[in-house]
């Protein structure tokens, strides 16, 4: 067999970044996604990350007119495709309040390769700064609440949403349950110095953490796009621009494991994190 007829060598987990723009119509981001689960089958993709609210968004305000349980037709249809591709998601949803709260949840998904819910990340930090009050309308997710980590081709990756990424604490909490990328699917809103904040903080949590990043914001009026993939020595290797599109990275888990022997930062701490009451 020649050399260009054998197939390609890549590494354990290949990731593809869906930086969509969602409108309100929970169909129409429905075959958004269905499109992106076709781009990520087609390069072989392990994963797929949407941006948080890739469900339904509305640069006014999501609230609980945008929520859907997780029954609903938009997470059933995630399934579906991940089912038919082969492909596991994390997408960001709204799940509607229940007993004598009314308010909203800001969730994460996570669906396997099969199409099975694998869990759900409820958002902790709600975005109450810069003349926004999230807590309006959403209620926050327990702090206690057990970290979502999952284990896809023997990589450990770990989920947050959007503002967490202003608060360390979040992204070594999921270091300490066994992260080795961290993903963070955001709605990240523009305005002044808000860009380089999210790229500044992106590095950050990846050197500090010597942990992967991948950070993939929405696309959209009044947002920043700009997704991007930090490696764990803080180099980017990945950058967007505002504009829709999809992109492919592999990460090498050895390549991880391996900064962490040469910077082991991690084993040298002397505090832990815990949640506050």
């Amino acid at each position: 067999m020649s050399s260009l007829a054998r197939p390609p060598v890549r590494p354990s987990v290949r990731v593809t970044l869906a930086q969509i723009a969602a409108s309100a119509d929970h169909a129409a981001n429905l075959v958004v996604a269905r499109d992106a689960f076709v781009a990520a089958q087609r390069v072989r993709s392990d994963l797929l990350v949407l941006p948080e609210y890739a469900s339904a968004f509305d640069p006014r305000g999501v609230g609980p007119e945008h929520a859907q349980p997780l029954t609903g037709s938009y997470v059933t249809g995630l399934r579906e495709a991940a089912a038919a591709t082969g492909v596991a998601v994390l997408a960001g949803t709204t799940v509607p309040g229940d007993g004598d709260d009314w308010r909203a949840t800001n969730a994460i998904i996570a669906i396997d390769r099969t199409g099975e819910l694998a869990g759900v990340y409820r958002k902790v930090h709600l975005y109450d700064a810069f003349e926004s009050t999230e807590s309006d309308r959403f209620r926050p997710g327990p702090a206690d609440a057990p970290p979502l980590v999952l284990d896809l081709e023997g990589t450990r990756f770990g989920v947050m949403t959007c503002y967490d990424l202003r608060f360390p604490e979040s992204a070594r909490r999921l270091v300490d349950a066994g992260a080795e990328v961290l993903v963070v699917p955001a709605a990240w809103v523009d305005g002044d110095l808000k860009a380089m904040h999210w790229r500044a903080l992106a590095v950050a949590r990846a050197i500090e953490n010597t942990a992967a990043v991948v950070a993939v914001g929405m696309a959209g009026k009044g947002l920043v796009g700009r997704s991007l993939v930090v490696g764990p020595d803080g180099a980017v290797g990945l950058a967007m621009d505002e504009q829709p599109a999809i992109r492919t990275v592999d990460l090498d888990p050895e390549r991880l494991r391996s900064v962490r022997v040469h910077n082991p930062s991690l084993a040298n701490r002397r505090y832990r994190v815990v949640p506050r009451d």
